[in-house]
């Protein structure tokens, strides 16, 4: 009889042990900044009974070299953005979506639906999620009025008062200012060897004036809060963060334009979480959840119906007053078929002294 309580003890201790380490679900995401903030995602957790894990990225480059790398199925869902969502696309490290398991899909902005950027063999591989623009952020105390050209970035007025991307968008700005956006602003995306000469010499003028190259979004917030930069490209993100910390943050779109993105939620081909992966797609696209990421983040979403849960004044900060007449300002990322040279040129810039 001993024998046997002892073995059914043994047992039962086995069993609680076993249910004790029964592991939650998990989905694992790799994102920007602010896509994955507690208060958004906390109530997928309590309904799916998982825990959403993020990485954040700072750029379409670092995104695409970990899923080249290797590490593609370390991550369930990604959030690639116009510039590098077609290509993921075409070399299979996204999986077609089920839409039947998306019914908000259709509640999304048919112009962003549109679009061929997450299309291929008849299927979708992505859902539009939010859009923006790199706007030029400034502080307010150090202009009587705000800045109304990228041109000011190379003031001598402002040595290491400024702080630019670490990433291609930089380059991009660059060459507005030479205006290589005229008359096809889809240029920018193309541009030839004498167009790319003429660029790195630009940004190589700009290095004195720069501080700090941001990766982050927190990176840029702590630069403006310390008062170590004055102006600086930036995301929306930076202007709603800023904010309410009370600093003195202004946001504007200068003459020659910006450049931006529509970035999209899409479930990795290596993931092994697919069914979970597409609840939390259908999860994040809903209005109610979009109105969440906006709070955060200050993007515009890409369901219109968020719009029922803004008040006039969101509406008219997020630009869904009149988004189209707001597009019109934004040169939204392309695929660039000579990423490899761009990249070139940025380091080359990077790395002089």
């Amino acid at each position: 009889m001993k024998v046997r309580a002892i073995f059914f003890g043994i047992l039962g201790l086995a069993l609680i042990s076993g249910a004790c380490k029964k592991k939650e679900a998990s989905l694992s995401l790799l994102v920007w900044e602010g896509y994955a903030d507690p208060a958004t995602v906390h109530a997928f957790e309590e309904s799916h009974q998982c825990k959403v894990m993020a990485t954040y990225m700072g750029s379409s480059d670092e995104l695409v070299a970990k899923l080249r790398g290797g590490s593609a199925s370390n991550y369930d869902v990604i959030s690639p953005s116009s510039d590098v969502a077609g290509s993921i696309t075409r070399t299979g490290l996204a999986a077609p979506l089920d839409l039947s398991k998306l019914p908000s899909y259709s509640q999304l902005s048919a112009k962003l639906r549109d679009l061929p950027l997450v299309k291929a063999n008849g299927q979708i591989y992505g859902v539009p999620f939010m859009w923006g623009p790199n706007p030029l952020l400034y502080d307010t105390t150090a202009f009587a009025q705000p800045p109304d050209s990228w041109t000011i970035f190379w003031n001598p007025k402002y040595k290491g008062k400024i702080s630019v991307w670490d990433d291609l968008s930089t380059v991009y700005m660059a060459a507005q200012i030479l205006g290589f956006d005229k008359p096809d602003p889809s240029q920018l995306y193309n541009l030839t060897d004498e167009q790319l000469a003429a660029v790195k010499k630009k940004l190589l003028e700009l290095k004195p004036n720069v501080r700090k190259l941001w990766s982050t979004g927190g990176e840029l917030t702590n630069l403006f809060q310390n008062h170590e930069v004055v102006l600086a490209m930036g995301w929306p993100l930076n202007t709603n963060d800023l904010r309410k910390l009370n600093f003195p943050i202004g946001e504007t779109i200068p003459r020659e334009n910006t450049t931006g993105w529509i970035d999209h939620l899409m479930i990795t081909s290596a993931s092994g979480n697919k069914e979970l992966a597409h609840a939390f797609l259908e999860y994040m696209i809903q209005a109610k959840t979009q109105k969440l990421v906006t709070d955060r983040t200050h993007y515009t979403p890409a369901n219109p119906g968020a719009s029922q849960f803004l008040t006039s004044e969101e509406m008219k900060g997020l630009h869904l007053d009149n988004p189209d007449a707001y597009m019109q300002r934004i040169y939204f990322w392309q695929d660039v078929p000579r990423r490899a040279k761009y990249n070139e040129i940025w380091n080359e810039v990077k790395a002089a002294q």
